[in-house]
């Protein structure tokens, strides 16, 4: 599964634009002039990681930022500044990269900020799982889960569509023959609803099928 970036880029760049270089890289970038551009977009394209490139922008570029992680939870900025950029709090980003900086600089950087090789990632309908940072990424949002939640989230996306008995998970979930109270299964859907639905009051993916136990609709 090829890794997709939204790059945030103004048509004032004073150096070539790194976008080829990294679509070379094999990733799947999609370009936009504007801050409210990618949040526009950020439904549809529903990226991996987003560059901001200030610099073309004459820009701090702290503002897109803010606005973009107030949309984006956890789901990685990376900001590329100009030479004159001032370090500044609570920008929202995962790294600065100040120019001059190299390809490789670059690519390395985004190669941190991106999911793993594939072989540690879950991908059923629009939910992307990484098994490895225990991240899930679903329309646009990111959200880190502990380890017993993306277990839980795991079973789910390998059994889509099925109905999942609230005594099977709980058995899986929590390694115990007794369940005979299942309330904490009921809290950790409640969590898993938080970082996947829109509303979690009306979950459109993980449903309660009542009396049986959850499936997950994708």
């Amino acid at each position: 599964m090829k890794a997709k970036i939204l790059w945030i880029e103004g048509k004032r760049a004073d150096s070539p634009s790194f976008v080829p270089v990294v679509r070379k890289k094999d990733y799947i970038v999609d370009v936009v002039p504007t801050g409210s551009a990618a949040l526009a977009r950020l439904k549809e394209f529903d990226p991996d990681l987003i560059i901001v490139n200030a610099a073309s922008m004459r820009t701090s570029g702290k503002r897109i930022c803010c606005e973009l992680r107030a949309q984006l939870d956890d789901l990685p900025i990376l900001l590329l500044a100009s030479a004159e950029y001032v370090e500044e709090k609570d920008t929202g980003t995962h790294g600065v990269l100040k120019a001059p900086f190299s390809q490789r600089k670059l690519t390395n950087r985004i190669v941190q900020l991106l999911p793993g090789d594939g072989k540690l990632l879950l991908h059923t309908g629009p939910i992307r799982l990484d098994l490895e940072k225990r991240r899930v990424r679903c329309q646009g949002r990111e959200t880190r889960l502990t380890p017993r939640l993306t277990h839980l989230l795991q079973i789910f996306m390998k059994n889509p569509g099925e109905v999942l008995e609230r005594e099977v998970l709980f058995r899986e979930i929590w390694q115990t023959e007794y369940t005979a109270d299942t309330r904490s299964l009921d809290v950790h859907i409640s969590w898993l609803r938080e970082a996947l639905e829109e509303n979690p009051r009306q979950p459109q993916f993980l449903k309660t099928i009542r009396g049986v136990g959850y499936r997950l609709d994708v």
